[in-house]
């Protein structure tokens, strides 16, 4: 049984990552925002620095360079934050693929299913697509949850 492969190929993993994708969008935008400013104030500076005061010059440079640790700080976050919630969904998933195998074996009388971790197997023990026949089976499309 390839479980990567189910895991990757179940809708209910592509419901998840459009999830994740439509939660993070607004704070991926908002650090795209962020990195425009900071572009902006950096090619004010370039451009303007030999017509700038001193005290204008050094204000902005210091404006560069607290936009770059927000930045910085609110990529780390982002990141972080997405990290987890990616964890979240993905062990949603694997229990859900888990308990579908379990309820595919007792159904079809199976004493043992292997995993990933084989030698070698012939294709005809391979439980990979009537899991994700199921999977399939029990998927609604319209809700975007990951836990159907």
């Amino acid at each position: 049984m390839n479980i990567s492969l189910v895991l990757k190929k179940a809708p209910q993993a592509d419901a998840a990552r459009k999830k994740l994708e439509n939660e993070f969008a607004p704070r991926d935008d908002k650090i795209v925002a962020m990195q425009k400013k900071l572009k902006q104030l950096e090619e004010e500076l370039a451009r303007d620095a030999d017509i700038m005061s001193d005290e204008v010059r050094k204000k902005k440079e210091r404006q560069i360079v607290l936009e770059k640790r927000e930045i910085e700080r609110t990529r780390e976050e982002f990141n972080e934050d997405l990290n987890i919630r990616r964890n979240d969904e993905l062990n949603r998933l694997q229990k859900l693929v888990y308990d579908t195998i379990v309820s595919l074996a007792k159904d079809k009388n199976y004493d043992l299913v292997v995993g990933d971790n084989v030698i070698y197997a012939a294709d005809s023990v391979d439980l990979s697509e009537q899991v994700l026949e199921r999977l399939n089976a029990q998927h609604k499309p319209d809700s975007g949850d990951a836990r159907n």
